[in-house]
């Protein structure tokens, strides 16, 4: 007889809250830490970052998600909120939301130890814009530049840096790397989805967050007079050869009547990466559309975390027991 798992049994864990990382331009940014209390010195992390079309939302949406996984393996998960387009009075840009992602995987490699979590075995993962984020950390942890997106080569500046480096030298030491990836329905070409309308009102995403529509990199730039830029935050446009740099093995997944990023688009992916060398893996949840790991219940889209996120959740939690448990 098969055991039901609990989605969330606060006995097996300890949980820190609104853990403050940094503070760009007096923005605080915060995250959650949650840790298995099955006894052992360490355990392997994995970072979560929400979706949201990069404008709305924060960490809580992923609450569910964190519990589901601490409750039902042994990982440290840490909860990670980052700056929104809308935030500011509408004018954070793509690249400080990149920066923010890869200063809070700076920060979680230097204290993570503090929450009985190992620096040296991380997994990313996120959903939608968390998915794009978390590949943008795989596939570009390399490209970090103190000029940031301000002079050419395009590179960027971690929210965050250990203190007495600089980002060139982070990514000297390939400071971010990580061990493995799950990128769950996320968008991996912003160039493509910008030239079909990201940053005009079609885009629904501006209208909830209660912001006009405006280029992603400020009002004064385009996808079509500063392609580079919008190319330089695509990771299917900048997936390394295995030859220059191996990426860790990814987990793909996406909702079989996802609409909004079809389960296409993610096999192309795929090839994409199969093609270049890399290991990926894909799994496809079936009758399900996007979202289908955000927390409590969406109306629109017909979501329910209780129906829609365990099953995904435990193909996750294997796909990490591989990496990270298989040789014991």
């Amino acid at each position: 007889m098969k055991v039901k798992k609990s989605h969330d049994d606060p006995s097996k864990y300890t949980i820190t809250k609104d853990i403050l990382w940094a503070s760009p331009d007096g923005f605080d940014l915060t995250m959650d830490i949650l840790t298995p209390k099955s006894g052992k010195e360490f355990y392997p992390v994995v970072v979560i970052f929400h979706g949201g079309a990069w404008l709305i939302r924060d960490k809580s949406i992923m609450d569910q998600m964190s519990k589901y996984l601490v409750t039902n393996s042994e990982y440290v998960v840490c909860n990670v909120n980052y700056r929104l387009l809308a935030d500011n009075g509408n004018t954070i840009t793509l690249n400080q939301i990149i920066e923010d992602v890869f200063g809070s995987i700076l920060w979680i490699k230097e204290n993570i130890i503090n929450y009985k979590g190992d620096n040296t075995k991380l997994a990313v993962t996120g959903d939608s814009a968390g998915g794009h984020l978390s590949a943008m950390i795989v596939n570009m942890g390399t490209k970090l530049s103190s000029h940031g997106f301000t002079s050419t080569p395009l590179g960027f500046n971690p929210t965050y840096l250990p203190e007495g480096k600089t980002a060139e030298e982070v990514a000297e030491e390939n400071g971010l790397e990580v061990q493995a990836g799950i990128l769950s329905y996320g968008s991996y070409d912003l160039y493509a989805t910008s030239l079909k309308g990201f940053e005009k009102m079609k885009n629904l995403f501006w209208l909830i967050s209660g912001s006009l529509p405006r280029g992603i990199f400020g009002k004064s730039f385009n996808v079509v007079d500063n392609p580079e830029m919008y190319k330089a935050v695509s990771p299917s446009l900048n997936i390394p050869n295995s030859s220059e740099l191996k990426l860790p093995p990814q987990l793909l997944t996406a909702g079989s009547k996802d609409k909004l990023v079809t389960p296409h688009s993610v096999k192309t992916y795929k090839k994409n990466l199969e093609s270049l060398g890399h290991h990926a893996e894909y799994w496809e949840h079936q009758d399900r559309g996007h979202a289908f790991l955000d927390s409590n219940s969406n109306g629109f889209l017909g979501n329910k975390f209780e129906k829609n996120a365990p099953q995904a959740l435990d193909v996750m939690i294997r796909f990490l027991n591989k990496v990270f448990y298989a040789h014991k």
